[in-house]
């Protein structure tokens, strides 16, 4: 199936249309101006979220390694820096949403969905089962298996 996303290079692309440059409201035109300098913001200060997840994880790392056993870890010590690393990761996928979001006329939901996998994959992986009820264990399954359909059904489309 062809791919819709496709762009042709030789056609002047309107990125989103949505938040047009050119409006007969001058007001309107200064506001659009406003949301995409500050979904600019969003993707500096992602990245700065992204190095400090990047030193948080060498810091969670650093001090699991100098913590009694030393150089050992517990299964407890691996699910935390499993934990720290999926943040990061989940970071730099929402500052590709963004960055996508800057760049193309197309909205990525397959990339937004596949976002809200890797999320709910990183609880899903730190869970502790003996703190959570039968109530909350199903309502975790149900999101894993709705975004798993959707994210499935989307690429099928694709």
């Amino acid at each position: 199936m062809a791919n819709d996303n496709k762009v042709d290079p030789k056609l002047p692309q309107l990125l989103h249309d949505e938040l047009p440059k050119e409006h007969e409201d001058a007001l309107i035109r200064k506001l659009h101006l406003v949301i995409r300098y500050a979904i600019k913001v969003l993707a500096v200060l992602m990245v700065l979220v992204i190095i400090w997840g990047v030193l948080d994880v060498i810091y969670v790392l650093y001090s699991k390694f100098i913590s009694p056993p030393v150089l050992l870890f517990e299964v407890s010590d691996i699910f935390v820096i499993f934990g720290a690393f999926m943040v990061v990761l989940i970071a730099v996928e929402i500052f590709i949403n963004i960055r996508l979001y800057l760049g193309t006329n197309v909205l990525p939901i397959r990339l937004v969905i596949a976002t809200a996998l890797m999320a709910i994959a990183r609880k899903v992986i730190i869970l502790d089962i003996s703190t959570i009820s039968a109530q909350e264990m199903l309502a975790i399954a149900a999101i894993v298996l709705a975004l798993g359909v959707t994210h499935w059904l989307v690429g099928k489309q694709e």
